[in-house]
């Protein structure tokens, strides 16, 4: 009798064991028909990114008394890796221990990668170190788990200790290391250094790397250099598409965001979750509507409008057109709804000059005991006070921020106050709340301090916002022009003079306006 397993789904098997039970087979070949199957399940839901099915294949072999091989045991740390599903895992890891098998190189590099994924870098390390002999796989693993959870030094350190090794760091273990380097001040050189390292090994085929370099430079302003990187890659995929993207997002070129985005498509490339948010907000920025409509529309194609930072880039991006009762429908359709989801919709009723409703939901979220506001969302709180003109109730917020959550505010939060006192026109309290702020005052703080100054007509405070601008900026002539305005208003035509021949001894001048404008085509 011969039966293929390969035709097996996983949950009709145990009807097809009580039948061959009838026929009489050995217990023997039963175990192995048993074992073979469930382990090909495995392998085949892991290899579709079918995690809960692949999880629940490995659950029942222990049913059927099949105990699994370090094949299986591998495939379901992969699993549990991509589901994040942190208590399986470390029952595996058990299992491992209790089987005799973490000793052996590819699971415990499968547990590296496990525990990184799951942001528990201190477990990661600690089975890194017990490892007996390391692999490319394990040491790429833990960089890219340094880098992942933000430790972008240690990635660094770790990679130059490797370089000590026998073992070669090959494409992905490149990808990891220059990934590393975004979040690190002065790491520009360093990315350099790695890409002439890149082609020297030859990885520059690599798209791995590629979309690595394309993020590194992007995220460095070097947004030059991350097209030409684009340019030359002769075999693009999504992942180089995406990075492309997102790099142009980064440095506010969202024209050519869509644009790429377009492309992308025609070339029946599947955008990610991450793509789609970043396409959401390039529209939102260019108040293109319609076009935001598609992209939503492609979302619930593919399954992603259940992502939180999608849904709340569908919020902003409703908001911000206008349509608050989209961004309330894409909100009530979110079954899972956090602190991010809350927060775009309070700003969105803030945008949408609907600052008593802002309140009202906040008022509401602060009821539930499972909702923490952050710094965010009070900014988003703050905002909506500063569009009504709530003034009590914005001092009211930010002191409740200080005292009831412990959270020390930051230049947005000051920022907030500090236009909403303007608009009062409280410019004593907003000057005085200025040198309490624990940094510095940068270029938006005076400058919104400035046109408060400027509604207002206070001449003393004005030149005051009006220097401190200067300083900042010396070539900007938008501090020189609203200082010539507030004495024009004020009738002190000879310091207007004075600003104007300032102006032209140190050739600044006002750059002229421009304005983009949609048309049908």
């Amino acid at each position: 009798m011969m039966i293929e397993y390969h035709v097996i789904i996983s949950h009709h098997l145990p009807y097809l064991v009580h039948e061959l039970t009838q026929c009489f087979f050995p217990d023997c070949l039963m175990q192995k028909f048993i074992k073979t199957c469930k382990s090909n399940c495995l392998r085949k839901h892991s290899r579709n990114a079918s995690t809960d099915e692949a999880l629940e294949s490995l659950s029942r072999m222990n049913g059927f008394g099949a105990k699994p091989t370090k094949y299986v045991l591998c495939t379901a740390l992969s699993s549990c890796a991509k589901a994040l599903n942190w208590r399986l895992g470390v029952q595996i890891h058990a299992y491992m221990i209790q089987s005799g098998h973490e000793d052996n190189l590819f699971l415990s590099s499968a547990l590296v990668d496990f525990y990184a994924k799951c942001d528990a870098i201190v477990d990661a390390r600690k089975v890194f170190s017990g490892m007996k002999k390391h692999d490319h796989v394990s040491w790429t693993s833990l960089i890219a788990g340094f880098s992942m959870n933000g430790r972008g030094r240690d990635a660094l350190l770790l990679f130059k200790e490797m370089l000590g090794t026998e073992v070669k760091p090959n494409c992905f273990t490149f990808a990891s290391v220059i990934s590393a380097c975004v979040g690190e001040n002065g790491a520009l050189e360093l990315c350099s250094t790695l890409h002439a390292h890149v082609i020297k090994r030859g990885f520059y085929t690599s798209n791995f790397v590629v979309s690595s370099l394309v993020d590194c430079y992007a995220n460095w302003e070097q947004i030059d250099d991350a097209i030409l990187l684009f340019d030359e890659t002769s075999k693009k995929d999504n992942i180089v598409y995406n990075s492309m993207i997102s790099g142009y997002s980064k440095n506010l070129y969202s024209e050519d965001a869509l644009k790429l985005f377009v492309e992308m498509r025609k070339k029946n490339l599947s955008p990610t979750d991450h793509t789609l948010s970043t396409i959401l907000n390039a529209c939102s920025s260019l108040a293109m509507l319609l076009q935001g409509r598609q992209v939503h529309s492609l979302a619930i194609k593919m399954g992603s409008q259940r992502n939180v930072f999608v849904a709340s880039a569908l919020i902003d991006m409703y908001s911000k057109g206008g349509d608050i009762d989209a961004a309330q429908w894409v909100l009530d359709q979110t079954s899972k709804k956090n602190s991010v989801l809350w927060t775009s919709m309070i700003m969105g009723y803030a945008q949408c000059g609907r600052g008593s409703e802002a309140l009202e939901l906040f008022d509401c979220l602060l009821s539930e005991q499972d909702f923490v506001p952050d710094r965010i969302c009070f900014t988003a709180v703050l905002t909506a006070c500063n569009h009504a003109g709530f003034l009590d109730k914005g001092e009211e917020y930010f002191n409740k921020m200080r005292t009831n959550y412990r959270l020390s505010p930051d230049i947005d939060q000051y920022a907030c106050l500090l236009d909403l006192y303007g608009r009062n026109g409280n410019l004593r309290k907003a000057r005085d709340l200025i040198e309490q702020m624990p940094c510095d005052p940068n270029y938006v703080i005076w400058s919104s301090f400035l046109s408060s100054c400027k509604i207002h007509g206070d001449v003393e405070l004005g030149r005051e916002a009006a220097e401190q601008l200067i300083k900042l900026e010396p070539c900007n002539a938008a501090p020189y022009l609203t200082l010539a305005h507030i004495y024009a208003r004020k009738g002190l035509w000879n310091e207007v003079a004075q600003i104007r021949s300032l102006m032209q001894q140190r050739r600044i001048r006002k750059p002229a306006g421009w304005s983009s404008v949609a048309v049908d085509s």
